[in-house]
C-alpha cells in the first residue's frame, strides 16, 4: 500500500507529520492492506492562519482498491491528529462496507 502525503500552505507537513499520518493509517487499515493500491491524505487547514476554531483542519483520504472505484471520505477535527483518525476510521468502515458487498454477489 503506497501512501501519498500532500498538505496546504498552511498546514506545514514536515517528515514528523507525514510518518504519523502513515502509521495512522497503516493501523487503521492493516486488514485491507493487500487490496488497497494507494492511499492519498489532503491536510488543509479551513480557516487558514487566521483564526482558530473547533472544526479547523481537514483531512480528506482517498483509497484506491485494486479493480474498484476510489472511496473518499473527510472529516474535519481541532487537529491534525485528530482529523486523521476520525478519517481513518471512516475510510476502513467504507472499506469494510465496499469489500463485504463484493464478497456476497
Amino acid at each position: 500500500m503506497q501512501i501519498q502525503f500532500n498538505t496546504d500552505h498552511n498546514i506545514h507537513g514536515h517528515e514528523a507529520m507525514a510518518l504519523q499520518a502513515e502509521t495512522i493509517l497503516r493501523g487503521a487499515l492493516e486488514h485491507y492492506s493487500d487490496q488497497i493500491t494507494r492511499v492519498e491524505i489532503h491536510l488543509r487547514d479551513e480557516n487558514s492562519d487566521k483564526k482558530t476554531g473547533p472544526a479547523d483542519v481537514r483531512c480528506l483520504l482517498e483509497a484506491r482498491i485494486a479493480n474498484q472505484q476510489p472511496i473518499a471520505v473527510r472529516d474535519q477535527a481541532a487537529s491534525v491528529t485528530q482529523a486523521l483518525e476520525g478519517a481513518a476510521t471512516k475510510l476502513r468502515s467504507s472499506i469494510e462496507s465496499r469489500l463485504g458487498r463484493l464478497s456476497h454477489r
